[in-house]
């Protein structure tokens, strides 16, 4: 059986059930890009994660990129700069890539 998890959302909404394989992989691209770029666009998000992944993920990357960084700024390691426009992403604190 597949093991799941169930994400979060930084407005206290109802998260949905994942794959924890495939919400580890996006997390892992998501919080490994904004290491290198120190901070993005939301939108340029899912390419560049698809960019990072090599195809390598068989779903729609959107819609999980969507909802692991969602996931990650309730959690606390990504959050949206104030007041940009169009969204922009960055990490809360700089992580080391071992424990991405």
């Amino acid at each position: 059986m597949e093991e799941k998890i169930l994400t979060l959302h930084p407005e206290g909404k109802q998260g949905v059930n994942i794959s924890k394989d495939k919400y580890d992989t996006i997390r892992k691209a998501i919080l490994s890009i904004l290491e290198e770029q120190e901070e993005t666009l939301f939108k340029d998000l899912p390419a560049a994660v698809d960019r990072k992944l090599e195809a390598s993920f068989d779903s729609s990357t959107t819609w999980y990129v969507t909802t692991v960084k969602l996931d990650q700024e309730a959690r606390g390691l990504i959050v949206r700069i104030p007041k940009s426009n169009p969204q922009r992403l960055r990490l809360a604190v700089l992580i080391s890539s071992s424990r991405v």
